[in-house]
């Protein structure tokens, strides 16, 4: 009977430190460890900017890429940086490619100055990877990210039209941090 609980308590010891050691090497435990650890991965990216838009679903280890990238060798370099994070057991690389285009190119400029020139909105533009991300494919522009307030989204949208050259409407999916709660 000793013998019994003597050997118990050796594999829950062993356990326990495992556990440990797997905490020491970075190893994420849980599905929000995880999901921390590739947004982590993700922002860290030296190449990220705000001409891309990326998102991630974790569930069980397996994490999906979705969104769009406007270098072909971000899909790959990003499929690569979240397959060796510890604990990912598979990626689903979903990530779109926008075409290359000199005129997409200067369309990004364009809006990109429109919106970040305005007093409004100049504070969006610190920091490595800017939260308002401006996305052109094939002229058409799409905003994405976040902003503080309603109106800063609505600022945003009428900057992103005035610059001109864009085909069709400006699609703004800009989410709001704080919504004007409605009495």
């Amino acid at each position: 009977m000793k013998r019994g609980i003597l050997g118990r308590f050796l594999i829950t010891a062993a356990l326990v430190v495992g556990v440990a050691a797997a905490a020491d090497k970075g190893m994420p435990r849980t599905g929000a460890d995880l999901e921390k650890s590739v947004r982590h991965e993700i922002l860290m990216y030296s190449n990220y900017s705000l001409w891309d838009d990326i998102s991630f679903r974790v569930e069980n280890g397996n994490v999906e890429l979705f969104g769009a990238v406007n270098q072909p060798y971000k899909k790959s370099d990003l499929q690569s940086i979240v397959q060796h994070i510890p604990g990912v057991k598979s990626v689903t690389n979903q990530l779109k490619v926008l075409p290359l285009s000199p005129f997409d190119d200067e369309l990004r400029v364009r809006v990109a100055r429109a919106i970040y020139r305005d007093p409004v909105l100049s504070r969006y533009a610190m920091g490595a990877v800017p939260s308002i991300h401006v996305i052109v494919e094939n002229g058409k522009v799409t905003l994405t990210g976040a902003v503080n307030n309603d109106m800063e989204k609505q600022v945003a949208g009428i900057r992103a039209s005035g610059a001109g050259m864009s085909l069709g409407p400006v699609v703004n999916n800009l989410s709001v941090d704080n919504p004007k709660k409605k009495s």
